[in-house]
């Protein structure tokens, strides 16, 4: 009797252990990041159905929740309040009422929301009213006020059937060198891998979590910029912070709308690779494209070690396409009347222009796209009313690669086309620089926007390339990465001049006149119209071209005058105010040359850039 009862004994502790052992917990995490205000199947901007929105995620989340044992963890991951004429409105325009992103995060039960760049930049009415009416928590470890205390809840920890999660938020940390200081009164934002190693530890000694999370509003590969792992302040610290600091199970990342699932990046060879802590253990890396193109969604199996007392994970998942679902009924239904109210406004009819600009023309010279920015921006800065000084000298950039206006076949102009016109919420701004200034700003432009020809290949276009100088092509689109983005080709009105694409780097740029006639003066002083992105230090044209010290440009002491409401709202009263047919083409105050080296550069890459279907 007394064996029986031995054996009994072993048998119960046997069945015990592995009850304890067995005990599993499924999660699955859905992150949705740079939305841009895509909430909608329906493009605000071209008039037409768009292939995915909040919309179809609605029903993905709806599915993933219905799964028997689902404990679901819905976050966003930034760059909501940017983008879509949907959110703009409510940004803007319909400030009286909770605003209509807020609306969704709640109606979708979010559980952590971070905060991106292009949500900073739509001031501190906007986000500071928004983060309010947010029924999740607003996260971003490395923000802080000025005595050093977090301006965001810097983690938020969740708890599924037993299991703690903590997600520490963070954003890009380059958010002094977009924005001009009124957008981000208040704080100051810190490196992200000296943030993470601070709160981390506090994180584990006070919480215990189970998993640890990383909800990052950084792209993933850190020599963006022509930046290395050591800068400080890097703006795409995602990797670095799950290579150098312990603890992560899985970082989400945004920002770079790359598409990431589980691998990071090795930028020397160019190419996706596991990425491992500092204890050896791999963190999986993973982020969406922008506007809803897909979602993120992976799935973690944790069992109970009876052995060790800790949960033993599993981790599979990564990115799924929105395009095969359709919109959820129960949030169309929701947000419909908001829609019909977006959608009168941007259709509302505000002048008419004869004949069509597109910014493919942007790439590789004078066009008229830029130019028409250029002529407003003049226009703008001589309007007593706006705070602006008269400029002698307009910067502009195209800030999309492949725009057009108008998009109505007869010419007329729509509220809509301001933001094919015209992408970012910047503000004009007019400053003072000198001649020389100017040039070097120019050159600093022309050096990352043109190759120097004849080339291998006969590229005008400044791209990419590998140790062994071959092109590098984005794995998403297949199309060559330039060596800067688009947003920063500069070029300029005013002044007459000439790119030699002959030259070497830093060497191309010739001055010959004032557009109006007058000398051009190295060392005289002039005003331009710029906006907000460039004259607060943006893409490095007044730091790292025109050598001005970033302490210097960030004290806004060469600002002589700024608008009050973002340039796009300018432009928009702008073309309402013309009388008549506006007619549009290249202002002709510059060019490439040689022309036949040009020519021939344009006939080599434009295939490349816009490959026909």
């Amino acid at each position: 009797m007394k064996r029986f009862l031995i054996i009994l004994c072993a048998l119960l502790a046997m069945t015990m252990s592995l009850a304890a052992q067995s005990k599993t917990v499924d999660l699955t995490f859905i992150e949705t990041s740079d939305i841009h205000g895509a909430i909608y199947p329906y493009n605000f901007i071209t008039a037409k159905p768009a292939a995915t929105s909040l919309a179809q995620v609605a029903t993905l989340i709806k599915e993933e929740r219905s799964v028997p044992g689902a404990n679901v963890v819905l976050m966003d991951n930034g760059d909501s309040l940017q983008g879509q004429p949907t959110v703009y409105y409510y940004n803007f325009e319909k400030t009286d009422v909770p605003h209509i992103w807020a609306q969704a995060v709640n109606f979708l039960g979010y559980d952590a929301v971070s905060v991106g760049n292009h949500d900073i930049e739509a001031g501190h009415a906007v986000y500071d009213k928004l983060y309010k009416e947010i029924d999740a928590p607003v996260i971003s470890a490395n923000v802080v006020k000025a005595d050093g205390t977090p301006y965001f809840k810097p983690y938020t920890v969740i708890n599924k059937e037993g299991v703690k999660i903590a997600i520490l938020g963070m954003i890009t940390p380059k958010i002094p060198d977009w924005l001009p200081p009124q957008f981000w009164t208040g704080m100051k934002f810190e490196d992200m891998v000296q943030t993470a190693k601070k709160w981390v530890p506090i994180i584990q000694e006070q919480e215990h979590p189970d998993v640890l999370i990383g909800l990052f509003h950084a792209g993933v590969d850190y020599t963006y910029g022509n930046v290395t792992k050591d800068t400080l302040n890097n703006e795409n610290a995602s990797q670095l912070v799950a290579e150098q600091v312990p603890g992560f199970d899985l970082v989400f990342v945004g920002h770079d709308h790359a598409g990431w699932s589980s691998q990071g990046w090795d930028p020397v060879n160019k190419k996706k690779i596991d990425v491992k802590g500092p204890d050896g253990k791999t963190v999986g890396i993973y982020g969406p494209f922008a506007s809803a193109g897909n979602v993120v969604v992976v799935k973690m199996s944790l069992t109970m070690n009876d052995q060790t007392g800790m949960w033993d994970k599993r981790i599979r998942g990564g990115l799924v396409s929105m395009k095969g679902y359709e919109p959820d009924p129960d949030f169309m239904a929701k947000f419909q009347p908001m829609f019909d109210e977006i959608k009168a406004w941007v259709d509302r009819p505000i002048g008419k222009m004869d004949g069509v600009v597109t910014s493919r023309d942007s790439m590789f010279g004078d066009s008229a796209f830029v130019d028409l920015i250029h002529r407003i921006q003049l226009d703008l800065s001589n309007d007593p009313t706006l705070g602006l000084k008269p400029a002698d000298i307009s910067f502009a950039a195209p800030l999309s690669a492949n725009a057009k206006i108008p998009s109505s076949p007869d010419g007329t102009l729509y509220v809509r086309d301001m933001f094919n016109l015209y992408v970012y919420e910047n503000f004009l701004y007019t400053m003072t620089l000198t001649g020389k200034q100017v040039k070097d700003f120019l050159e600093y432009s022309y050096k990352y926007w043109f190759d120097t020809m004849p080339n291998e290949g006969n590229h005008i276009i400044n791209f990419q390339k590998d140790k062994d100088g071959k092109l590098v092509f984005d794995n998403r689109t297949n199309m060559p990465l330039t060596a800067t983005r688009y947003y920063n080709y500069d070029s300029a009105a005013g002044i007459n001049y000439v790119v030699d694409i002959s030259q070497p780097a830093g060497e191309r740029i010739i001055i010959t006149s004032m557009s109006d006639g007058r000398i051009f003066n190295p060392d005289e002083t002039y005003t331009v119209a710029i906006n907000s992105y460039r004259g607060s230090g943006g893409g490095g044209h007044l730091q790292l071209g025109a050598g001005i010290d970033k302490a210097t440009i960030l004290s806004m002491k060469l600002v002589n005058g700024a608008t009050t409401k973002d340039l796009r709202y300018f432009l928009l009263k702008w073309f309402e105010k013309q009388q008549g047919i506006i007619k549009v083409a290249p202002i002709g105050n510059w060019e490439v040359i040689p022309s036949d080296l040009a020519a021939l550069g344009e006939k080599t890459d434009y295939p490349l850039l816009y490959p026909s279907k």
